[in-house]
């Protein structure tokens, strides 16, 4: 499958280089070499490869620079990233500027490099849907059953590794979209697995999102953790518009959990926001949560974890004031987490203008 593939490989180490080029070579590989960002985006213009494969520590243009400028221009190239331990938070945003994979220095199996291959090149020939990472995941067949357990076990067994690529996940603390603002407050001890937080907001005003605690899961946490993301991002962009109903996304997540093999339950929280109806519906997943709004406070249950059954969990349904709400939980793991939805003119409804200041000023 690798024959007369083109391989670009930006990589300032020229042994390292060396070495990738001649595996690639023995493989039938077409290879091109950049010895930093910049000479990378030259060898793009004389053409586009079929894989690229890039370091992120690298003189005169960073190798995140050169993947932000790749995702920009050339989106349609697929990025994986080969980086030292010390750099996952440089893996985590490149991550979220949509690279396919990542592997670590130093490769101790040179196979993984080959099914990482063979996984991206096989994922871009049977969809021209966006897939990210963590997609990857979702695979499940012999040619990437190396790759992924290689993923498994270094999550497993670098509990630093695993920790900094999440929190490096984790996604800006305000978004706004039309007349409504979310926010979001996380506070975390370094001692842990952290929790993970991501949302998106959708064509029709909705938001949907979801909290999960990857301290919940041990040592698998991280692992399961990635894979509900996948799992997560897939149902949005094939079911969503359809649908509305927390219960099925988690019977889709939680049956992805179980073919995975490897998923173990873990607590956290979902929710999906309709700014048309202000209407917010959350499903806890064994995380007691606190919702308040100008009207009052309300429990929400924790129900059972995700992947014991938490499809059957209790629907709680609010329709929000215009000021909005706080949703907040504080028994997750060694963490404390709110996310706030407000209206933009009711947050300016309660702004004191100058004038007010100037005259109340003691």
């Amino acid at each position: 499958m690798l024959e007369g593939k083109d391989i670009l490989i930006v990589e300032d180490d020229p042994v390292f280089r060396r070495m990738i080029t001649g595996f690639l070579l023995s493989q039938g590989c077409e290879v091109r070499e950049a010895e930093d960002g910049l000479q990378g985006l030259r060898a793009l213009r004389d053409g586009i490869p079929d894989v690229l494969l890039c370091d992120l520590a690298m003189p005169v243009l960073t190798g995140m620079e050169f993947v932000e400028e790749v995702s920009l221009h050339y989106p349609m190239i697929p990025v994986i990233v080969i980086s030292g331990t010390g750099e996952m938070a440089d893996v985590a945003a490149a991550l979220r500027h949509g690279v396919k994979d990542f592997l670590v220095k130093p490769l101790d199996n040179i196979m993984v490099l080959k099914a990482a291959l063979m996984s991206v090149l096989k994922a871009q020939e049977n969809t021209t849907e966006y897939t990210d990472f963590s997609s990857q995941l979702l695979q499940h067949d012999a040619t990437v059953d190396d790759e992924l357990q290689w993923h498994i076990n270094e999550l497993e067994s670098n509990p630093e590794i695993a920790r900094e690529l999440l929190v490096g996940l984790m996604p800006d603390t305000l978004s706004r979209q039309g007349d409504w603002q979310m926010s979001y407050c996380v506070l975390q001890s370094a001692d842990v697995q952290p929790v993970l937080l991501d949302y998106t907001w959708l064509m029709d005003g909705r938001l949907a999102f979801y909290l999960l605690d990857a301290e919940s899961g041990g040592r698998q946490g991280a692992a399961t953790v990635l894979l509900i993301r996948a799992l997560f991002n897939d149902y949005l962009r094939k079911r969503m518009a359809s649908e509305n109903d927390i219960s099925s996304m988690l019977q889709t997540i939680e049956n992805g959990m179980k073919q995975s093999g490897y998923a173990v339950p873990i607590k956290g929280l979902f929710g999906i926001f309709d700014a048309c109806d202000r209407s917010l519906t959350v499903v806890s997943t064994g995380s007691e949560a606190v919702l308040r709004t100008s009207d009052g406070e309300m429990i929400v249950p924790a129900g059972t974890s995700l992947g014991d059954g938490a499809r059957k969990n209790l629907t709680s349904s609010y329709v929000l004031p215009h000021s909005g709400a706080r949703l907040s939980l504080s028994k997750i793991g060694a963490a404390n987490f709110s996310i706030t939805i407000q209206r933009l003119d009711a947050m300016k409804e309660h702004e004191i203008h100058p004038a007010v200041k100037a005259k109340t000023k003691v």
